[in-house]
């Protein structure tokens, strides 16, 4: 006998067959399908508000994935509730064809159609969870065309006169203008249009044909005649920014919104003028360091807004009187529903989901509202246009600022540890690779993030200023800006005078990054016990920082550096390291503890080995380090291993031997730094746009901020008009 709890037997045409579920099971589901689907999508849209803007600022891999997950099913499920509503409508209608009439409860049920096309229209936090949302702008297209003629069929069938189908109609138009809303937005945001809406409109420049034929008619009349360029007196650029202390960093608004219609050009790989360049220029020549880095993080989220928000229609005068037709709409029909005689001829259930849906659809509403009322698009309105009473009243509702406009984090990863697995995993390895989770799962267990000190805002920021003067120094012509660009680390060896490094530098990016990201922990771990200067200690803690950043570029976000075989040098340096240590017996590693700062002579080094995957020695980091730097590297790697193996560790170990030799530590750590921030600044350089984008909806990279400021200085291959415009006029002699 089977138990009734897995199922039950029916009779089918005279044969016996079994149900998977029982009857009254089935019911139940029959009964509660539209509402749990209902429900569902009502949670996803609470989610999906209150979490679409919070990525904008926040790092975390929980609010991406729980972003994903509603951004993905809301659409889903809207759709498949919208299909049910039609299919039991239709059974509805087939009893009032033979006699019956419509039932209260399929006519409230008919009622939720016009809610659900107010759910595909989104929140105005998140129209695309990622760039290539807004390339389906067309299958949005159809979508708004075809579920809104299934809420429009549903309303037709359903229509009875009565108040709630009457009622029906002002939620319809507040689904279509929010399904409307988001399909525009996304055709808007689409690269194509993007990059259209900023093109400039055609010029053909001034009219040669008719300057050459006054120039030959001159000439045939006996006149000399030559033709002197007129150099055209440059527009002054206004510094004199509006002081507005009533509204949170008035004057950054301002600039960060001028900069913006010109430098988001530069998200699409398009080109800059000179005029441009020269603007921006005189902006940043003489801007502090806090200033300029908040104009950068204003900026990146105006450009956050408009590519992942509604925000290129609702900052606008028409997208606000659309949004006060649909608050107004659906407070409208919350009033008037609430005062209808329905509450005795619908079921309790149904009547509860229809006020829960409209309490929060106007919740939402009101929240959107105050969102959009609390960002920096309101600000800079509010600092330009409005008086002093209009400001006051609208701050007034206003959320508290907490300058939340980017993560202000780096990620942080050391090849060092994960090489040595440093860290426990939090499950069985062989539980991991039978998911084939292993290698997602072991690169995050190693991935930190860091807040972005000033300490490091200061070392970037004076790193390009300092490009920026040389490259606007009378002495320079403007096409060294190739030279400065292409420097990753030479530059700053070539300062110290220790151009015998350039080994290290003149190889491939990715090998240069593992070979100075080794060679920099080796050294932090031999030299951070006997660093008592402050100035030294800095340069020491940020080069590591820089260092485990780069690293996490290389090894998470490959496609933001320049093309090469990185994550192949990741693996091989990997496979060479454990090859090493396996090598080394516990009797070798003891020897080595003679040399230990730590012991003090008295006290022997302990190691322990731990069976996992393969039986690898777990050791202390500054204990490896002190076994790698002891590897004499005199001959070159490369001569000994070939080009088969594309593993740095010992040209690692070979440059830490020769950063270890300079005695002064000082000079060794600044050095050290300088080089990462120059790495750092080639890296920003060569990343295309359209990944830097990307990265905005992931709280935002340091290497972007880095990247934005860089063209502010004019630090940039994209600016590649030379010359400003060009007038002539004929001397006749």
């Amino acid at each position: 006998m089977i138990p009734s709890c897995f199922g039950s037997l029916m009779y089918v045409k005279g044969r016996k067959v079994m149900e998977l579920f029982p009857g009254n099971l089935r019911k139940l589901w029959k009964d509660w399908e539209l509402r749990v689907m209902v429900l569902v999508s009502l949670s996803l849209q609470i989610i999906l508000i209150f979490f679409g803007n919070r990525r904008k600022y926040s790092s975390k891999i929980w609010v991406r994935v729980v972003l994903w997950c509603a951004y993905l099913m809301a659409d889903w499920v809207a759709t498949v509730a919208l299909g049910v509503i039609s299919n039991n409508l239709g059974d509805v209608m087939e009893s009032v064809d033979k006699g019956g009439s419509l039932d209260a409860d399929a006519e409230l049920t008919a009622f939720w159609a016009p809610f659900l096309l107010l759910h595909l229209g989104g929140p105005d936090t998140v129209t695309a969870y990622s760039l290539e949302d807004n390339e389906l702008w067309l299958r949005h297209l159809l979508g708004l065309g075809v579920q809104t003629g299934v809420a429009l069929y549903i309303f037709l069938m359903a229509w009875t006169g009565s108040p709630l189908s009457l009622l029906s109609i002002p939620v319809f138009c507040a689904g279509i203008i929010k399904y409307g809303e988001r399909t525009w937005v996304l055709r808007s945001a689409s690269n194509e249009k993007f990059r259209d809406s900023m093109l400039t409109p055609a010029d053909p420049g001034p009219n040669y044909s008719k300057f050459m034929q006054e120039y030959t008619l001159k000439q045939f009349e006996g006149y000399h005649v030559t033709a002197d360029e007129v150099i055209e007196a440059q527009a002054p650029v206004n510094h004199s920014l509006a002081e507005n202390y009533s509204i949170p960093d008035a004057a950054e608004l301002l600039t960060a919104h001028e900069l913006l219609h010109v430098f988001q050009r530069l998200f699409v790989e398009l080109i800059l003028g000179f005029d441009d360049r020269e603007k921006s220029q005189s902006l940043f020549r003489g801007i502090s360091l806090e200033k300029a880095f908040k104009v950068i993080e204003i900026e990146l989220g105006f450009v956050y807004d408009v590519l992942y928000t509604k925000a290129t229609v609702i900052y606008l005068f028409h997208g606000c009187c659309l949004r006060f037709i649909s608050f107004s709409c659906t407070f409208g029909v919350l009033v008037f529903f609430s005062f209808a005689e329905h509450k005795y001829s619908h079921s309790h259930v149904d009547l509860l989901i229809s006020y829960l849906l409209l309490y929060v659809a106007l919740l939402l509403e009101g929240y959107a509202i105050i969102l959009l009322i609390s960002s920096d698009w309101t600000n800079h309105w509010l600092t330009k246009h409005a008086n002093t009473s209009i400001r006051r009243a609208i701050t007034c509702l206003q959320l508290p600022n907490k300058n939340h406009r980017w993560s202000n984090s780096i990620a942080q990863f050391n090849a060092l540890s994960f090489y040595l697995k440093m860290d426990k995993p939090t499950f069985s390895y062989e539980m991991q690779k039978l998911l084939c989770l292993d290698s997602l799962l072991e690169k995050f267990r190693y991935m930190k993030h860091k807040q972005v000190s000033g300490e490091l805002r200061t070392l970037i920021f004076d790193h390009l200023k300092e490009k920026f003067e040389h490259l606007v120094a009378p002495s320079i012509v403007a096409t060294d800006i190739r030279t400065v660009l292409t420097c990753r680390g030479g530059g700053v060896l070539e300062k110290y005078y220790c151009t015998e490094l350039d080994w290290s530098i003149k190889v491939d990016f990715d090998q240069s990054i593992l070979i100075w990201h080794i060679a920099t922990h080796l050294c932090y771990y031999k030299d951070h016990t006997e660093i008592f200067d402050n100035t030294i200690a800095l340069k020491h803690k940020l080069s590591k920082r820089l260092s485990q950043y780069m690293v996490y570029l290389l090894v998470m976000r490959p496609f933001m550096l320049p093309v090469g075989i990185g994550m192949i040098r990741f693996r091989d340096t990997q496979a060479e390291i454990t090859k090493f240590f396996e090598e080394h017996k516990p009797s070798s590693l003891d020897n080595s503890s003679s040399t230990n700062t730590h012991s003090h002579g008295s006290s022997r080094l302990r190691v322990k080995f731990f069976s996992w995957a393969r039986n690898k020695p777990k050791l202390d980091k500054s204990q490896a380090c002190n076994m790698l730097l002891k590897v004499n590297t005199a001959v070159p790697a490369v001569k000994v291993k070939g080009d088969r193996s594309k593993s740095v560790l010992f040209d690692a170990c070979r440059l830490a031997s020769e950063l270890q030799a300079i005695s002064d530590k000082c000079k060794k750590w600044e050095m050290i730094s300088d080089v990462w921030v120059e790495m750092l600044a080639y890296a920003a350089s060569q990343c295309r746009g359209n990944h830097h984008a990307q990265q905005l909806r992931r709280g935002g990279e340091l290497l972007t901020h880095v990247w934005l400021l860089m063209a502010h200085f004019g630090l940039t291959e994209q600016f590649q008009i030379s010359q400003g415009h060009a007038r002539v006029k004929l001397v006749v002699k």
